[in-house]
């Protein structure tokens, strides 16, 4: 449906440019590097799932504690973000370098079964973090250089559905491996490397490098800190920046909301790893379609409206629940989780690439990336702090204000989000 017969000049970058009035296909690039985030998220989803509860009840571990592990987590991609992305930019090797990220991560689902302590596991949680900084920012990249900037949204969308796809399947078997043995952590590990080393054989299989843009003999290679001067001052991309940190900033991790779920309905721990199956089957849905909305309406207007759903689940969590209700509530919170990352995690992406210049297209996506990841470290560490001094309600009801106030402050830059005549949706 989705693999694409381009013709050969356009084969080469993988964009494809259909005759008027026919619906164009998304590139063969964009659904090889699904297939590969699909099968990676069926081996990251399956520790994911598993470990809040596994730290917090099993090994004891605080809310503050857990707070300052789950940030690391979050804010720790933010230090090899922009370095990897321009190294990316530079070689004209993107597929290299998203390559190694997937790599590390994949070693360091070996890593689990070695250590056994909360902050060895964090250790190598920051490494697996790492990989994942390396290869975001240069992934998507990819599937930017290889779709025409009015498709941006679709493209995203169908990478991203096939993404939660995995993210999906990965606490389905997580689910069960533990369900025979309640305690078979390692056992999930194990199953958790294997999927990771099959994903890297398909990112080296049947992703194709875009081809590079013909350079002089001697090309001027800029610094890292010019290449960022450079998209510092190219247009949409600050603000863009800023309302990814002020957003971040208020947007706390699945994690700790399923722990507040949890706590309030008493789930059984085995229960728990299915937690995310529900938001992941409401984005599976989501992506594609509200990837081609954004296209049409504005990809900000999406972004913002995707965190206002995260704000009604926030508000949600607040709600006193009798027994009747916790059902359709639960099924209500998966839903505006399931919206949030649909209108927001491929988006911004799609919102940000048309602004860039190709060269530095890794570099300029990692630098938005890296602003939303230093906003969600400490949004974890502060909520985490919070929770353990007053308590989860309270610490919930302050990160509900905090997002209404980000988005109050970002919801100027909705003026500027024009889509034009041509289709495309201008930032």
């Amino acid at each position: 449906m989705y693999l694409s017969s381009s013709r050969a000049a356009d084969a080469s970058a993988g964009v494809v440019r259909d005759r008027p009035g026919i619906r164009r296909a998304v590139a063969g690039t964009v659904v090889a590097l699904g297939l590969v985030s699909m099968v990676t998220d069926v081996s990251s989803e399956m520790v994911t799932a598993v470990l809040p509860l596994y730290l917090v009840a099993g090994l004891g571990m605080t809310p503050l504690a857990y707070g300052l592990l789950d940030g690391v987590y979050q804010g720790v991609t933010a230090l090899v973000r922009l370095a990897g992305s321009y190294a990316a930019d530079r070689t004209h090797r993107r597929k290299l370098v998203a390559g190694s990220g997937y790599a590390l991560s994949a070693v360091c689902k070996l890593g689990l079964l070695a250590v056994t302590t909360p902050w060895a596991i964090g250790a190598v949680l920051a490494a697996d973090r790492t990989g994942k900084g390396l290869r975001s920012a240069p992934r998507d990249a990819l599937i930017s250089l290889s779709t025409a900037p009015e498709d941006q949204g679709r493209a995203f969308g169908v990478h991203r559905t096939l993404d939660t796809a995995g993210a999906l399947l990965g606490p389905l078997a997580a689910f069960a491996v533990l369900w025979p043995a309640r305690d078979a952590y390692d056992a999930v590990f194990q199953v958790s490397f294997c999927c990771a080393v099959f994903g890297v054989l398909l990112l080296a299989l049947y992703v194709r490098e875009p081809r590079a843009p013909r350079r002089p003999a001697h090309p001027p290679r800029p610094g890292l800190v010019r290449a960022l001067r450079t998209l510092a001052g190219t247009p949409g991309v600050p603000r863009l920046s800023l309302t990814a940190v002020l957003l971040g900033a208020a947007t706390l991790s699945d994690a700790f909301l399923y722990l507040v779920l949890q706590q309030r309905h008493h789930l059984d721990a085995r229960w728990f790893p299915l937690l995310p199956v529900g938001t992941a089957a409401a984005f599976l849905l989501l992506a594609l379609p509200v990837g081609r909305l954004a296209d049409r309406v504005g990809r900000l207007r999406v972004f913002l409206a995707g965190h206002g759903a995260l704000l009604a689940a926030y508000l949600l969590l607040l709600l006193p629940l009798g027994g009747g209700t916790q059902l359709p509530a639960t099924a209500a919170l998966f839903i505006l989780l399931g919206v949030f990352y649909a209108a927001t995690d491929g988006v911004l992406m799609a919102a940000t690439a048309p602004l860039l210049p190709s060269a530095l297209r890794a570099s300029g996506l990692a630098l938005v990336q890296t602003g939303q990841a230093v906003g969600r470290f400490a949004a974890a560490v502060l909520f985490g702090a919070a929770w353990t001094a007053l308590g989860p309600a309270t610490a919930l009801a302050g990160a509900a204000g905090v997002l209404a106030a980000a988005l109050a402050l970002c919801l100027p830059v909705l003026v500027r989000d024009r889509p034009s005549a041509a289709g495309k949706a201008a930032v």
